[in-house]
C-alpha cells in the first residue's frame, strides 16, 4: 500500500514518532516487530460495545481512488477493506494478530498441491452483493481480469505468478487460463506458473475482492462498485467527502470472523490541512485522524497533555525513500546516486518531522524479515554526514562529468513531505546538479510518478506493508512490476541479481520465511549499496481520537490500517 500509499499499500524506530501514510501506491518500528495494541486485543467489532451512530474521519489526502481494483494507497484501503471481501482476509485485531489469514468469501482456507502451484476453494453459498446480485464463482475470475485491466498497482502479483495472466495482460489472451470457476457447485481452481509463498496474502487484497461481472472495465472512483462487505461506500464527492452506510444485506450472510461492524454510518471528508484537521479532532468536531497523516508539531504537546487518554503512536513495517530514476541520466549511473547517498543528512529529515522520523538506510524495514542490522554503507544515519563526505560526494559527480546536470525533484504538496524533498534539492544542488522540485497534489501524487512514460528522475515515496513479508516490499525493485500505467517500481530497477534471488526467495513458504532471513538481508544490503533508492527513515503512525469514541475499541494493523468497523461511539 504503497503509498501509502501504495499502498500502499510502512516501518519504525524505539522514539515517539508522528507518522506520514504510505500512499503508495498503494504498506514500521525500529524497535518493534509489530504494532502496540491501539486498545483493546479482541479479535473484532462485532464482539461487544454500544452500535449505531455515525463516525466522523477527517483525511489531509483522499484515497487514490475507492474502486478496490484501482486504488491503493492507505486511505483507499481503510475503506475498501470494510466494503469488499475477497475469498481471503485478515483476523480483525490490532498488531500481529491482524496478520493472520482467515477464510473470507471462500468456506475455508485453499487446498494447495504438493507442488505449491494449484489452489482449489469453495465460494460460501447463498452470498449476495450489497444490492441484493447473487455472488458466484465466476465473478472472482472477472474481478482478477478488472484489476489487471485497470492497471491496479499491485498487479504483478497476479501477472508474475497465475497461469494465463501475463498474456490476458499483454492481450493475447482473452481470459487468464490459470483461473477456472464453477458457478453451479462454488468450485474455484487457481493454477501458478511457479511457487508463490505470500499468494495467500495475495488473494486477500482488496483488489482481489469480488465485484459483479459485467462491472465497467474502467476505474469507477466517484461512483465505486458494488461489493460485499459490512459496509457500502455512497456519495462520493472527489477529493471531498463520501460516506460508508451498513450493507443490508450483510449480516444476513452470517460470515464467521468478519464482524457487522458497529456505527451505522462513517461519514469522511478531506481536509488538507493537517492542523486543522488535527485541531478538529482535538476539540472534537471530528472523531478520528487518518494515521496516514502527519500531527503538526506545533499541537503535539498539547495533544499529549490534554488529550494523553485518546493518542498514542504505533509501528507498522514502513520505509521512508527518494527514487532514482535508473534509466535516465543522472541517476542512471550508480557514481551519481551512491554520491547522493554518502551526502545526504538524515537527521535532516529527522528535524523535519521534528524529531519522529527514526534515521535509517535500509529498504526492509525494521520488523520485517530480512531487515539488515549491518553498519550502512553511507555511514551512520543517526549522525550527519562529515564535511569530508559532502566534498567527497561534489568530487564524485564533477569526475563522473555530471556537474550542472539538471534534475527535477518529484514531491507531494502535503508537510513535511515537501520540506523533506526541499532539502534534497537544495542538496543535489549542493553537490554540483542543478535541481529544481515539481510539487505535485497527494491525492494524485503516486499516479502521476507511476506514469511509465514520464521516466521520473527521483524524487519521494514511501511503503506500509501489505502483508508481513519481504517479498511486498520487493515488489518495488522487482523488473516484472514495472507497467505502463500505476507503476510501483519508480526507478525502474532491473538487475539481474535480484531478479534471481526474488526467483529464489519468492517461493518460500510464508511459514518458513525465517529460514531464509540472512538471504533477504543479503539482498537488501546489496541493493543498499548499489544505491538504488536511498531510504532515509522509519516513522509511527498517530491514533487518535475524539472523546466522542471509544478508544479501547480501535484495531490497527500493517494489513488494513485502522479498522474502521471495529470502532464504536460512547
Amino acid at each position: 500500500m504503497s503509498h501509502t500509499l501504495p499502498r500502499r499499500p510502512l516501518a519504525l524506530a524505539a522514539v515517539a514518532t508522528l507518522s506520514l501514510g504510505l500512499l503508495s501506491a498503494c504498506g514500521s518500528s525500529s524497535h518493534s516487530t509489530s504494532p502496540p495494541s491501539a486498545g483493546s486485543a479482541t479479535t473484532g467489532a462485532g464482539s461487544g460495545g454500544k452500535s449505531g451512530g455515525t463516525l466522523t474521519v477527517a483525511m489531509g489526502t483522499a484515497p487514490d481512488s475507492l474502486d478496490p481494483q484501482y486504488g491503493y494507497t492507505t486511505q483507499a484501503v481503510e475503506a475498501d477493506a470494510i466494503t469488499y471481501t475477497p475469498l481471503l482476509t485478515y483476523t480483525h485485531a490490532n498488531g500481529t494478530a491482524g496478520s493472520t489469514i482467515i477464510p473470507g468469501l471462500a468456506q475455508a482456507l485453499p487446498t494447495v498441491s504438493s507442488d505449491g502451484l494449484t489452489y482449489t476453494m469453495n465460494l460460501r453459498p447463498n452470498l449476495t452483493f450489497s444490492d441484493g446480485t447473487p455472488v458466484k464463482a465466476s465473478d472472482f475470475a472477472y474481478s482478477i481480469e478488472r484489476m489487471i485491466k485497470l492497471n491496479w498497482g499491485g498487479d504483478s502479483f497476479i501477472t508474475n505468478y497465475v497461469k494465463g495472466a501475463s498474456d490476458y495482460a499483454a492481450g493475447k489472451a482473452t481470459s487468464i487460463s490459470g483461473i477456472t470457476t464453477d458457478d453451479s457447485t462454488g468450485k474455484i481452481t487457481i493454477t501458478l506458473t511457479q511457487p508463490y509463498g505470500a499468494f495467500e496474502n495475495v488473494l486477500a487484497f482488496p483488489a482481489a475482492a469480488l465485484v459483479p461481472s459485467g462491472t465497467a472495465m474502467k476505474a469507477l472512483s466517484a461512483a465505486p462498485p458494488i461489493g460485499d462487505g459490512p459496509y457500502v461506500i455512497s456519495h462520493v464527492v472527489p477529493n471531498v467527502s463520501f460516506t460508508l452506510t451498513r450493507n443490508p444485506h450483510w449480516a444476513a450472510q452470517n460470515i464467521p470472523g468478519i464482524p457487522d461492524g458497529h456505527v451505522d454510518s462513517i461519514q469522511v471528508s478531506i481536509q488538507s490541512n493537517n492542523q486543522t484537521e488535527a485541531q478538529q479532532v482535538l476539540s472534537n468536531q471530528t472523531d478520528i485522524f487518518d494515521p496516514g497523516d502527519t500531527l503538526p508539531p506545533a499541537l503535539l504537546a498539547q495533544i499529549k497533555s490534554q488529550a494523553a487518554n485518546r493518542f498514542k503512536e504505533v509501528s507498522i513495517p514502513q520505509s521512508f525513500y527518494i527514487f532514482f530514476g535508473t534509466t535516465t541520466a543522472p541517476f542512471n549511473n550508480p557514481v551519481a546516486r551512491q554520491a547522493v547517498d554518502l551526502a545526504f543528512d538524515r537527521t535532516a529529515t529527522q528535524r523535519l518531522s521534528s524529531g519522529f522520523m527514526v534515521p535509517g538506510c535500509y529498504f526492509l524495514p525494521p520488523g520485517i524479515i530480512g531487515h539488515p542490522t549491518s553498519q550502512c554503507p553511507a555511514g551512520d544515519p543517526a549522525q550527519p554526514p562529515s564535511a569530508a563526505n559532502v566534498a567527497k560526494a561534489k568530487q564524485m559527480i564533477q569526475q563522473a562529468g555530471l556537474a550542472g546536470t539538471p534534475v527535477t525533484v518529484w514531491s507531494e504538496t502535503r508537510s513535511p513531505r515537501q520540506e523533506y524533498m526541499t532539502y534534497y534539492a537544495q542538496l543535489l544542488n549542493q553537490i554540483g546538479f542543478k535541481a529544481t522540485l515539481k510539487v505535485i497534489q497527494d491525492a494524485v501524487y503516486f499516479q502521476t510518478i507511476g506514469n511509465e512514460a514520464l521516466h521520473p528522475q527521483t524524487g519521494f515515496a514511501d511503503w506500509d506493508e501489505d502483508f508481513p513479508n519481504p517479498s511486498d516490499f520487493y515488489l518495488l525493485l522487482d523488473a516484472r512490476s514495472i507497467q505502463a500505467q500505476n507503476n510501483e517500481n519508480y526507478g525502474d530497477v532491473n538487475d539481474p541479481h535480484i531478479q534471481s534471488e526474488l526467483t529464489k526467495l519468492d517461493a518460500v513458504p510464508a511459514a518458513q520465511l525465517s529460514s531464509v532471513a540472512s538471504e533477504w538481508q543479503a539482498l537488501d544490503e546489496y541493493v543498499t549499496k548499489q544505491a538504488y533508492f536511498l531510504t532515509f527513515g522509519y516513522q509511527q503512525v498517530p491514533i487518535f481520537a475524539s472523546t466522542n469514541v471509544d478508544f479501547s475499541s480501535i484495531d490497527f494493523s500493517g494489513n488494513d490500517y485502522m479498522d474502521w468497523s471495529s470502532i464504536s461511539l460512547k
